[in-house]
């Protein structure tokens, strides 16, 4: 084994080992995927990410949040009835 040392600003190193515990792996692990890939594909940059939602998908859980919190909105315990309501 060889090892690498590497320099990289403490902001992104904290972002980078929250990252990596946030997918369970080790940083070192990390490093080590992202070289095999790169001599196994030629190529950068492959991809690794969280399941953050984005812009869209948080906007549309906070509306949904808000209609089941709101008694104006109309709420159906049958779908018999809410296929009825919406076909009016």
């Amino acid at each position: 084994m060889a090892a690498i040392s590497i320099r990289i600003d403490d902001a992104t190193k904290k972002q980078f080992d929250t990252f990596c515990d946030s997918v369970g792996l080790t940083v070192s692990a990390a490093f080590n995927i992202f070289a095999k890939t790169v001599v196994r594909e030629q190529r950068i940059p492959f991809e690794i990410t969280t399941e953050i939602p984005n812009a869209t998908t948080i906007a549309a859980i906070q509306e949904g949040d808000k209609i089941a919190n709101d008694s104006s909105f109309k709420g159906y315990k049958n779908l018999n009835k809410m296929w009825a309501d919406l076909e009016k």
